[in-house]
């Protein structure tokens, strides 16, 4: 599938600095490519749209954005084949989800041709940044935020949309040690849960902290209103192995639409793997755990992409999880989409957008 785009104004840096990125050491979200796209929304439209070296933003201290919240984001990935080609994962499901954030923040939503457009024309300028270690890609990230000057609150006129990139390793280099939480939330019913908006991450700082402090290095969120049933974990979806089914949180007001989430569902289905898509109990979890029948449980995402958990602790105990081995779903599954990223596999879903 290819994007017709429009004409962009490119103004290439004078000089890269990518001599200075150490490739073989790569922490996520670092280092940062030599470009990134800018377009400005105002007077009901979207005006020009740039492609310039990347650099700071000069911003009023009135920015609305900055006082209010309305910024909304994106996190995807592109990787290369062994012919050294540029390919996009799921580029469109991104952009689709994106105008959906934007609708239930109030925002303007962005055109096909500038988004998925000039994304490509930033990754072609970009593509030597694209690295080809084991476990690692671009990682980009599509952001918007009001730009009114404006102290006031009310939807702004103006927005900036701005696109960057960074070369990036694994998000967790192990297992994850998660903490069922049961005080504070990431989202309710009815609220921004669904949407990739700043406020969601701010606010699950707090008690990630707390859990860190305790020895997890993240959360599994539950329900607002009664802390029963399962709803994320730290950034991810949340996905379990039972009996050899395939177990998540059913998309919600709560829940965010992943699109890695989607992939998984989808090749398991492709592999005639029950799949269930439904509530999920904290009860039903911890009653699998301790009668053997917990195969598996792991976060989804697109920067930690599948990362098996090593414990749940529930209650003040800690229940270790069976190891995995190379026909465990979430390996086979993690090895599936690795491949079918890069191109080592027929793309049988027509997922990848070549640049």
């Amino acid at each position: 599938m290819a994007t017709e785009t429009t004409t962009f104004e490119i103004r290439k840096t004078t000089q890269s600095r990518i001599a200075e990125v150490d490739f073989s050491n790569l922490v996520f979200g670092r280092s940062f490519s030599d470009h990134m796209l800018v377009a400005k929304y105002e007077n009901g439209q979207w005006g020009k749209t740039e492609i310039v070296p990347y650099g700071n933003l000069s911003l009023s201290p009135a920015t609305a954005a900055l006082h209010y919240g309305q910024t909304i984001f994106e996190g995807m990935k592109a990787y290369k084949n062994d012919e050294g080609e540029v390919l996009l994962f799921r580029p469109f499901d991104n952009w689709k989800r994106f105008n959906l954030s934007a609708q239930r923040m109030c925002m303007p939503t962005v055109p096909e041709e500038i988004f998925i457009g000039g994304l490509q024309e930033l990754i072609r300028l970009d593509s030597d940044w694209v690295p080809t270690g084991a476990g690692q890609s671009l990682y980009i990230r599509p952001y918007m935020f009001s730009a009114d000057e404006y102290i006031g609150v009310k939807p702004s006129d103006s927005y900036y949309l701005i696109i960057f990139t960074c070369p990036v390793g694994n998000y967790y280099s192990k297992p994850v040690k998660v903490r069922v939480e049961t005080e504070y939330i990431r989202a309710a019913e009815g609220g921004v849960g669904a949407a990739k908006c700043g406020g969601n991450y701010g606010g699950s700082l707090y008690p990630a902290k707390l859990a860190q402090q305790d020895g997890y290095d993240q959360l599994i969120w539950t329900d607002a209103k009664e802390h029963k049933y399962i709803e994320e974990s730290g950034t991810m979806n949340i996905m379990f192995v039972i009996d050899g089914k395939l177990v998540t949180p059913a998309v919600s007001s709560s829940i965010l639409d992943g699109v890695t989430r989607k992939s998984i569902v989808a090749v398991a289905e492709y592999w005639n793997i029950p799949v269930e898509e439904r509530r999920v109990s904290v009860a039903e979890i911890m009653d699998a755990v301790k009668a053997g029948k917990l195969d598996a449980a792991f976060g989804a995402g697109t920067a930690a992409v599948v990362s098996p958990f090593s414990h749940i602790s529930f209650e003040g105990v800690d229940y270790a999880l069976p190891e995995l081995n190379d026909a465990s779903f979430p390996v086979r599954v993690k090895e599936f989409l690795e491949k079918l990223r890069t191109g080592k596999t027929e793309d049988i879903f027509g997922w990848t957008l070549k640049v």
